[in-house]
């Protein structure tokens, strides 16, 4: 059996200026293929900005392209969620204006993944001194976005999700 090529996952932009809402849209468009409108909603956590949801499905690697599209828009706080697949890991890239972007690896049930590397890197940090592994860790996996996050993502507690798929 071999691996596949098709992939998906969740876009999350928890804000958007109104001023930029069609450009997130045709950037998400120009990598899947296809005419993307999403549903836009007041974002009440920052007034004057809008939020959406996206599922997706497309190719292996689209979740790259995604944050790599909305990114261009330096003030639109996201999440791009690419799924595992058998044979390619996941993905979760993170972006607000004042961290900028962080990707962390995910496995099939969607949780946070250190690799072995990064976690000797953190180990050699902690025993001299600049970090500690509890620092290391959590930087690794995304916690100060998390942090930031978390008060945009209340406002998908009961939103309905749309979904577009990659033409190809």
């Amino acid at each position: 059996m071999g691996m596949s090529n098709n992939s998906g996952g969740v876009i999350h932009i928890h804000s958007a200026p109104r001023a930029v809402t069609k450009h997130v849209e045709w950037a998400l468009s120009g990598v899947l293929g296809h005419s993307v409108a999403l549903h836009w909603a007041d974002q009440p956590v920052l007034p004057g900005s809008q939020c959406a949801v996206l599922a997706w499905k497309g190719r292996v690697g689209d979740g790259a392209g995604l944050a790599s599209a909305i990114f261009g828009w330096r003030d639109v706080r996201f999440e791009v969620i690419e799924d595992a697949t058998p044979g390619n890991d996941g993905s979760r890239f993170m972006h607000t204006p004042s961290l900028g972007i962080r990707r962390v690896q995910i496995d099939a049930a969607g949780r946070s993944v250190v690799p072995e590397d990064q976690l000797w890197e953190i180990i050699r940090k902690s025993a001299t001194g600049n970090m500690s592994i509890e620092s290391g860790i959590a930087d690794a996996m995304g916690s100060s976005w998390d942090d930031e996050l978390d008060a945009f993502r209340a406002r998908y507690a009961d939103s309905s999700v749309t979904w577009l798929h990659s033409v190809g």
